[in-house]
């Protein structure tokens, strides 16, 4: 197995770049452990900041498991003024944003769109497992 050397540890080469928790059962738990880290940074956050971390995650979390072939690992931080999530699946296949259809509004497809809206940076990481996706957003 090829390995990665890093920050004193050795994580295969497909791992994320930080420790992933088991990830939540439901959309909803997600949004309880990122409601959770904000609470427990200490930062005082506007309710918009708050959320968008919490519309980001809800995204990222509902397209791993409905276009993703479910949910892999999670990770939510902040750091340095940052709030970070890492949403891990099991495919490999970057996100789609689908066109919008001639004649007419388009109903669902949107979630991508709007976490590269509101995140600050996001990277898609494909490995041989599946992909992670990091998105970070700026608190202050």
């Amino acid at each position: 197995m090829t390995k990665v050397q890093g920050g004193g540890e050795s994580r295969p080469a497909d791992a994320p770049p930080f420790p992933v928790a088991p990830p939540p059962f439901t959309i909803a738990q997600a949004r309880d452990m990122v409601a959770e880290t904000l609470r427990k940074s200490g930062l005082v956050l506007r309710d918009d900041v708050v959320a968008d971390a919490l519309m980001v995650t809800s995204e990222l979390v509902t397209n791993a498991m409905r276009h993703g072939g479910g949910l892999a690992g999670f990770h939510a931080e902040v750091r340095d003024g940052d709030f970070r999530v890492l949403v891990a699946d099991r495919k490999p296949d970057p996100p789609l944003t689908r066109p919008h259809p001639a004649g007419g509004p388009r109903i669902g497809g949107y979630g991508w769109l709007l976490v590269r809206s509101l995140a600050h940076h996001v990277t898609v990481t494909p490995h041989r497992s599946g992909k992670h996706i990091t998105a970070t957003l700026r608190l202050a």
